[in-house]
């Protein structure tokens, strides 16, 4: 028999990837194209719509030529996208203004109108209000109301996508279960829009999109969009997911006790349990849905955790008049440090903290003296992030103390580091698994659209055709005492607000 081929594409933050796969677990084409981050000033970050959709359509393009895949034999293809950004569409589904990134803080004022009801917002949707949806619908409702005034849709950037493709009008927009919990709208247990909260911020309902499933069928491919990308008009396209529930499914997060790391643009711990748990007492982590129904996943994330490493690279590059300065050449140097980097500690939070939200919060690194190294600092900043999981999962295992988790599955560019997978799982005492497909988005769109038309009917099984494990890191428990010391300190920084928010005062307004 012919083999049957699916589509996946990830509209990630640092750019688009695309892959075409077979359903006998073979990724036969894969195209990535990077995105431009627009930032017109402080605290703010953009994307233009339209080149979201240019990426798609091109990488799209690029796989099936380069495959060869007939476009007879592309049985189905999904969008996934970055999470806690918005897009604001007219009637006709284009888009009236930038893409308002995750990484934007200028909706921070709003963070804090919402705070009063942080707990109410927090025990339906699963997330208390942070750099996400609400606060950002907020802001363009009081800040630019005229503006806000054409909008008929507020969606996600996959979503948007997703449209294009297909043609929709704003009324044909949706979102999947996999969003709500960055919504500050929503009934996430039940998977819908919680009247209670839309009325208390004022947000007109009419102006959100449609939950579906993520497997479900949304949609065909006009004939534009076939033109412009070599596939078929009418190729069936499933709603999709976020793309942190897509690595996730990608990368076999299945069962409870897995643990999930994304190191890319943002760093990403999420830890799969059995039970809807969001966390009143810490405010901490979010409580979000998986793809398969039943599943749910804690999750925390450092605004921006793996653009640190790019900006830091990027200075030195320029600092030192290096042509190249690369990340496995600092890696060398980080490893000739000790576990602590010698008394220097790295806070990673140059966008403000998101989990919990504390916008004033921001990146430092303390302890710094002559004889430290750019090995110390750049070793010292992947260990920030990793402080960072350590209190994630002190937070998880007070919210389900019932599940033991025994393997962390890392993705994202962060992956390919050796170094960073072993500190972390020495700072975490869980090993670290590195896989077969370092960028699982995109591959589990592809898995998402076999499923949503009957390619598979197993997710398990399914995800077992294409993700290996390859190798394991196990902590070394000669790093336990200096890492727990470090833990401790890095906890009392983060948690002195105080100082923190006296330092935002010398800050420009935004």
């Amino acid at each position: 028999m012919a083999e049957v081929y699916l589509c996946g594409v990830d509209v990630g933050g640092s750019g688009t990837k695309t892959v075409l796969v077979d359903d006998a677990g073979r990724i036969v084409a894969d195209a990535f194209e990077p995105s431009r981050l627009i930032q017109p000033g402080p605290g703010q970050v953009e994307q233009d719509p339209e080149e979201m959709v240019g990426s798609a359509l091109r990488t799209l393009a690029a796989c099936l030529e380069s495959s060869g895949a007939p476009a007879s034999r592309v049985a189905a293809l999904a969008v996934d996208g970055q999470m806690a950004g918005i897009c604001l569409i007219d009637r006709g589904g284009q888009a009236v203004a930038p893409y308002d990134s995750w990484l934007d803080t200028r909706c921070a004022p709003y963070i804090e109108r919402m705070r009063p009801h942080a707990d109410r917002v927090l025990a339906l949707t699963g997330a208390p209000p942070t750099y996400s949806h609400g606060p950002k619908i907020l802001w363009w409702m009081h800040e630019r109301p005229e503006l806000f005034a054409r909008v008929a849709r507020v969606v996600m950037p996959a979503a948007y996508v997703t449209g294009r493709l297909c043609g929709w009008r704003a009324e044909e927009a949706v979102i999947d279960p996999t969003y709500l919990h960055f919504s500050c709208l929503s009934d996430t247990r039940a998977g819908a829009w919680s009247e209670e909260l839309c009325d208390l911020f004022g947000v007109p309902p009419d102006r959100l999109p449609r939950i579906v499933e993520p497997w479900a069928v949304v949609g065909r491919l006009t004939d534009e969009a076939a033109a412009r990308t070599g596939l078929l008009p009418g190729t069936p396209v499933v709603a999709g997911c976020g793309d942190q529930a897509a690595a996730m499914l990608g990368a076999g997060i299945l069962r409870p006790g897995m643990v999930y790391d994304a190191a890319g643009t943002a760093s990403v711990l999420a830890m799969c349990v059995d039970r809807f748990a969001p966390d009143l007492e810490h405010r901490t982590l979010l409580a979000a849905r998986l793809v398969p129904a039943g599943l749910w996943y804690a999750i925390g994330y450092v605004n921006g955790g793996g653009l640190n490493l790019r900006w830091w690279r990027d200075l030195l590059r320029g600092a030192d008049g290096r042509d190249r300065v690369e990340y496995g050449w600092l890696d060398e140097q980080a490893a000739r440090t000790p576990a602590g980097a010698d008394g220097l500690l790295f806070v990673p939070h140059l966008g403000g903290r998101v989990c919990p939200p504390q916008p004033d919060l921001r990146g430092a690194w303390l302890g710094l003296t002559w004889t430290h190294t750019t090995g110390h600092l750049w070793r010292a900043l992947l260990e920030g992030i990793a402080c960072e999981y350590a209190l994630y999962l002190s937070v998880v295992h007070s919210l389900v103390p019932e599940t033991r988790f025994e393997e962390v599955r890392v993705v994202g560019g962060g992956a390919r580091s050796a170094l960073w997978n072993q500190l972390k799982a020495d700072l975490l005492g869980i090993p670290y698994v590195e896989l077969n497909h370092p960028e699982a988005a995109a591959l589990g769109s592809a898995i998402l659209a076999g499923y949503g038309v009957g390619i598979f009917t197993d997710l398990e099984e399914a995800v077992g055709r294409y993700t290996v494990p390859t190798r394991c890191y196990t902590p070394n428990p000669e790093t336990a005492a200096p890492y727990r010391t470090l833990q401790e300190v890095y906890r009392q920084v983060v948690e002195d607000a105080g100082l923190w928010h006296r330092l935002a005062r010398l800050r420009p307004v935004v």
